[in-house]
């Protein structure tokens, strides 16, 4: 299964993994995926078989191995280009889902076209394990990628990210007082869904800058 927002006569389709824990028609994937639409792409949410299991068992259970997840990215990229072959394709997720197309977004460039990555609440490391990193190969990205971090983000807050050593090709953008979902504080004067559109307003001119529209 998967969920559609979006015109069909859009610049870009933006192919989007959900996280660990929820599925691809969460609040949050559900509102940044309708805003992006909104905003005029394209935007594909699609489920790892683990999540699909789990929303026909009712039980929950742990992510598939790495090398599934990627290859089920794989699939769902091979999918879009069989369908629309010379419309751009960014890839992205949100936590777990971003870590996944961020892991596959150099190989997709070569051999399917794809133009960059949207990363939503990065997991930089485990919370509460700031030495164990996942930032190795985000050093060395040679596809345009944004990150769309949470200032006080469990899995890397700013003050750790910023001392982080990311490729040129990063960029990192701050949601104020966000956590991994961007929720602000109550004290931020911010709300959830004041975050979510910044968020939005983001995607949107990272994807309209890579292809200068």
């Amino acid at each position: 299964m998967r969920l559609f927002d979006g015109p069909d006569d859009a610049p870009a389709t933006l192919l989007l993994a959900h996280g660990a824990g929820a599925p691809m028609d969460s609040p949050f994937m559900a509102a940044i995926a309708s805003g992006v639409g909104l905003k005029g792409w394209r935007v594909v949410r699609f489920e790892f078989a683990y999540m699909a299991r789990m929303r026909e068992t009712g039980r929950r259970q742990g992510p598939d191995r790495m090398s599934v997840l990627q290859e089920a990215f794989r699939q769902q990229v091979q999918l879009e280009k069989e369908a629309w072959p010379d419309r751009p394709l960014f890839v992205g997720g949100k936590s777990m889902g971003g870590r996944v197309a961020s892991l596959l977004v150099d190989e997709l460039g070569q051999n399917a076209g794809v133009r960059g990555c949207l990363c939503l609440g990065y997991p930089f490391h485990p919370p509460g394990k700031p030495l164990t990193l996942r930032t190795e190969h985000l050093a060395e990205l040679q596809a345009p990628t944004l990150i769309l971090q949470g200032e006080r983000d469990p899995f890397g807050k700013r003050e750790e990210v910023e001392g982080y050593g990311l490729s040129g090709q990063v960029l990192v953008e701050w949601i104020p007082s966000g956590d991994h979902s961007f929720k602000p504080t109550k004290g931020s004067g911010l709300s959830e869904a004041q975050n979510w559109a910044t968020a939005v307003d983001l995607a949107d001119s990272f994807l309209g800058d890579v292809l200068h529209v």
